[in-house]
């Protein structure tokens, strides 16, 4: 009788061993399938984010302040950006807090190893003088502070003519100072300050 109560016990055991055995391999399998999910670090971002408002400092200096719908920050690409899918308004400011430009797309890329941002789709900017330039695609370019597109641009000026460049377009980051190429088979080269120089010299032309 103790040797069949024996043997009942050891084929407990056994069963019970068998079922231990199996559990640890399959959640093994499934701790290795888990592991072995692949991600693709340029098309999931590591952060995504909704509603957001965050101010940019330069040099110690808060110069940009940015809106948007979505923000999703891909670090771990194999070129860092961050990107706005639905849209993007930009506030840059001076040393005095004041509002110098604005900017406003579509949608957005910025490239933050490189400091490179490209904007695409309805892209408007509007200079601290009331000028609004208008393309599908810009580049701004932080590092070395211009903006330029390879686009259609358009410029208007508040009492001014309208400028259109047919593609190629640059200008300094206020986009104060600006160039066109391919306008009538010549480039056109607009300095802000000079044709200010410009005006009030013939207004003194005028008076004498």
């Amino acid at each position: 009788m103790q040797q069949l109560k024996t043997r009942q016990n050891l084929s407990v055991v056994t069963v019970f061993l068998s079922v231990m055995a199996f559990f640890f391999i399959s959640c093994k399998e499934e701790v290795k399938s888990t592991v072995d999910l692949h991600y693709d670090a340029d098309k999931v971002p590591s952060l995504n984010t909704d509603s957001v408002t965050m101010l940019i400092s330069d040099s110690g200096l808060i110069r940009y302040k940015v809106i948007a719908k979505t923000w999703e920050i891909f670090d771990r690409a194999k070129d860092p950006h961050w990107f706005f899918p639905d849209g993007l308004y930009v506030e840059q400011f001076d040393t005095i807090f004041s509002i110098v430009a604005t900017v406003k797309a579509d949608t957005a890329w910025n490239f933050t190893s490189k400091k490179l941002w490209q904007l695409k789709g309805h892209v408007v900017i509007r200079n601290k003088l009331g000028e609004t330039f208008k393309s599908e695609e810009l580049f701004w370019d932080q590092r070395q502070q211009k903006v330029y597109s390879k686009k259609y641009v358009e410029v208007f000026r508040p009492d001014k003519m309208t400028l259109h460049g047919m593609g190629g377009f640059e200008a300094n980051q206020q986009m104060t100072e600006y160039r066109f190429w391919n306008v009538k088979d010549s480039p056109i080269t607009y300095n802000e300050d000079q044709e200010a120089n410009a005006d009030d010299q013939n207004n003194e032309e005028k008076k004498e």
